[in-house]
């Protein structure tokens, strides 16, 4: 079945880097793996069984499979199945370093303690997010999983015909006859990429082939447990280690393809063609033969549920069943083939997972005329005119004017630490009061239930405490602004259960009016493909099978706010689409109802501006936003402040400070015979003389040569400097001169005379259009009209 995903090696319960759940796109932040702020928190749990996690195997381990990779580690874990327990798999993408062995060993044992498996991609990939077999970009050994059969007469005939290993794994599974489970390594002379890489996945597949290993061992983002890692399956706990360890033992991959071309296939093992074609059951086979777990049959049961719940969804999209039928038969499947059974609930979301990948990759199914149209109460629609004779009141707006509407959905992005939970709580409050709030109203006072995963409660209530509120806001929001503290949990199907029981409680005598997220990031739950934030699908499944639903209990006509961070972006990016800064899959921005991104135009400037994004209503202009005493208020957005007049002239002296360095530094640099494009300076200068990073110089330098402080040389060839390809050419201020002045002699007179080498402009920058003009007289300086006053009124501010 072409849906299948990649399995694990030595599971069947659950896909550990499936091929098909990679986010696209990239972070705000990439997801650099920090040990003590994600994975250092885990309860410490009774050792029964007295194994944990060993450094130093973990560090061998690491060394063989990536000492000499560059870029990121696919790392995963999950709850190994037997223990009584549940969790969600956490993936996470650590990067290939002197660090990584140390990093590693954290993860394995916040994972001992989750009592959960560890495993990697045995390559590394470009970008946090990635996992597929297309995206792998190096790999350094060659590995074989033998899982079956007589394991050490197998190790016994690679080592003949191969030569002894680099290291050899005991993955903690026990065959039916009693051997460990291994995992045997080859570390090769330096990485392999490109084809090279190919041509090594084509070599795992070989050996796999001819020793009776795990051929899934011939795609590239085939995970494997970590050596030093503990093993949890069935009752038994055990260490993942290294049983033989032949450190420095290095093969060249060109002559070990050579050495597996010549091995022979071990006794027993029968090479018939079937190795080079898809390892997968037929439909008809799968349909009628039991399959229990642990891997006892030819095939899973989670390829054989898959392979089963593709057949009944091909059967449906071709309209050959109806959906009820289509339900009706993998119900029948799981009942009669599964040994024990899948879950309803496993089973609803895997059928509903590979309906989506059908429909998007073949189309829209096909409707079977005898299952009859959907009723007016399935599928609601209106004709043109009784929309247009429609006079009924609009809804009342939860905030107005149209900024979160009955069962609206706003976000509210922001970099961090740039003010966003702080503004929020301000609002939330206000909205609780029935009060306005810069600009924003809200129709009487609101319930709302603030669900937050960022603040710990005794800092949230100082944090509450020291926000400047009127006495009356606080008095009448009192009741109504219900918050948590942080909560270390995922917003699953369990917890949006403990969520909505808890709003309930909340507000028992009426429903809620604002359930607010903040912020999306802890508390994302992408789905059984354990899928991140910046994966569509998984997105898509946050917003509709966790908000949506959320709100569906609780009041489906309640609006919900969601918190967001923003990802790296220029200022002119954020001016051009503000809302393309929104961290993560593009799919939140085509669901939400309301947008609200928050950022500093100035770095140098307390002031934060409001971007607006409306979809149920009128467009609203931004907003010039920034604390006044503690107090949240609103600019003016012309020039004329209304606050803060003494931080706007300190600001104004700080430019005009800035303007000063900038030239003197240029003609000290040029009286040094050193000339500069405004990129170069930017980057020489950057972070000296208190000028700030280089793209707050290039803005500076913008600014002054819009103004004429700054004009440019184009052929600098008279210096020694070549001609270059910027678009304006190498600075130039005014008195300018190049070196020290040069002494000459009159041979008739012997009269000596000083002459200057003057550095004189060329072009200029035009005030009006920004274009590159030339001069009229390079030895004439002029400044555009009214500048003079300009600098007098900022002197004297």
């Amino acid at each position: 079945m072409t849906d299948e995903p990649t399995e694990p090696s030595d599971s069947d319960q659950e896909p550990a880097m499936r091929d098909d759940t990679t986010p696209d796109g990239p972070k705000e932040n990439i997801v650099h793996f920090n040990p003590w702020r994600d994975f250092n928190d885990a309860a410490p749990q009774i050792d029964v069984f007295g194994d944990e996690p060993d450094p130093d195997e973990i560090a061998r381990f690491m060394q063989v499979v990536f000492g000499y990779c560059d870029g990121l580690i696919p790392v995963r874990s999950f709850i190994d199945k037997g223990q009584g327990i549940d969790g969600r798999p956490h993936n996470i993408w650590v990067e290939a370093n002197e660090a990584v062995a140390e990093k590693m060993a954290t993860f394995a044992t916040w994972a001992w303690r989750e009592g959960a498996a560890v495993y990697v991609i045995p390559g590394t990939v470009a970008a946090p997010g990635q996992a597929k077999a297309a995206e792998i970009l190096q790999m350094q050994s060659v590995v074989v999983d033998i899982d079956s059969g007589d394991i050490a007469a197998k190790r016994a005939h690679l080592e003949r015909h191969l030569g002894p290993p680099t290291m050899v794994v005991e993955s903690g599974g026990i065959t039916p006859e009693g051997q460990q489970k291994a995992h045997v390594w080859w570390q090769l002379t330096e990485p392999a990429e490109g084809d090279d890489l190919r041509r090594l996945c084509r070599l795992r597949g070989d050996i796999a082939a001819k020793i009776g290993g795990d051929m899934h061992f011939r795609s590239a983002h085939q995970p494997i447990r970590v050596a030093g890692s503990v093993y949890y399956k069935n009752n038994l706990k055990t260490l993942v280690r290294i049983v033989e360890f032949n450190e420095g033992r290095e093969r060249d991959l060109a002559e070990f393809i050579e050495a597996v071309t010549d091995m022979p296939p071990a006794p027993g093992i029968d090479l018939s063609p079937d190795f080079s074609t898809p390892d997968k059951p037929a439909v008809a086979d799968v349909l009628v033969t039991p399959v229990r777990e642990g891997a006892q049959d030819d095939w899973s049961r989670f390829e054989g549920a898959s392979a089963a719940i593709g057949h009944f969804i091909r059967m449906v999209h071709e309209g050959r069943m109806s959906r009820d039928e289509g339900w009706e038969g993998i119900c029948g499947y799981n009942a009669a083939m599964l040994r024990p059974q899948w879950s309803i609930e496993r089973l609803k979301r895997e059928s509903e997972r590979l309906w989506e990948r059908h429909v998007g990759k073949y189309g829209p199914p096909l409707i079977r005329l005898d299952a009859g149209a959907p009723g007016p109460m399935e599928m609601p629609a209106f004709t043109l005119g009784a929309l247009l004779d429609d006079e009924s009141p609009m809804p009342e707006d939860i905030i107005a004017p149209r900024v979160l509407t009955p069962g609206g959905l706003l976000v509210l992005g922001g970099a961090p630490k740039v003010g966003k939970s702080d503004l929020l709580i301000s609002w939330l409050v206000h909205m609780a009061a029935g009060q306005p709030f810069l600009g924003f109203t809200p129709p009487r006072p609101l319930r709302i239930f603030y669900l937050q995963a960022e603040i710990q409660y005794h800092y949230l209530r100082e944090r509450l405490k020291q926000i400047a509120l009127p006495p009356e806001v606080l008095a009448a929001a009192r009741d109504s602004f219900v918050a948590t503290p942080k909560l270390k949990m995922l917003l699953d199907n369990d917890s949006s259960v403990r969520v909505a029981r808890a709003v309930q409680t909340a507000f028992p005598a009426a429903p809620v009016d604002i359930i607010c997220i903040d912020p999306i990031r802890n508390l994302f739950d992408g789905g059984p493909d354990g899928g991140g934030e910046n994966d569509n699908t998984a997105m898509m499944f946050f917003l509709k099978d966790r908000v949506e639903i959320l709100r569906e209990a609780v009041n489906p006509d309640a609006g919900v706010i969601l918190a967001h961070h923003t990802r790296k972006a220029t200022k002119h990016q954020v001016k051009d689409d503000p809302f393309l800064a929104l961290s993560g899959a593009s799919a939140l921005r085509g669901f939400y109802t309301s947008g609200l991104l928050m950022h500093r135009p100035d770095e140098d400037s307390s002031v934060r501006r409001l971007e607006i994004e409306l979809r149920n209503g009128p467009a609203l202009p931004g907003k010039l936003i920034d604390k006044v005493k503690g107090e949240w208020v609103e600019l003016n957005p012309m020039n004329e402040r209304l606050v803060r007049k003494e931080v706007g002239a300190r600001l104004d002296a700080e430019r005009l400070r800035k303007h000063d360095v900038i030239l003197g530094m240029l003609l000290d640099e040029a009286a040094g015979e050193r000339l500069y494009t405004a990129m170069q300076f930017a980057e020489t200068f950057e972070n000296r003389g208190g000028l700030g990073s280089k793209h707050t110089i290039r803005e500076r330098l913008s600014v002054l040569a819009t103004k004429g402080f700054v004009k440019f040389l184009r052929d600098p060839s008279g210096f020694g400097f070549p001609v270059t390809r910027s678009r304006f050419g190498y600075l130039c201020v005014e008195g300018m001169q190049f070196g020290a002045p040069v002494d000459h002699v009159d041979p008739a007179t012997g009269e000596v005379t000083t002459e200057a080498r003057p550095v004189l402009p060329s072009h200029f920058k035009c005030p009006q259009s920004g274009l590159c003009l030339q001069v009229e007289n390079p030895a004439v300086w002029v400044y555009p009209e009214g500048l003079e006053d300009d600098l007098t009124h900022m002197s004297e501010a």
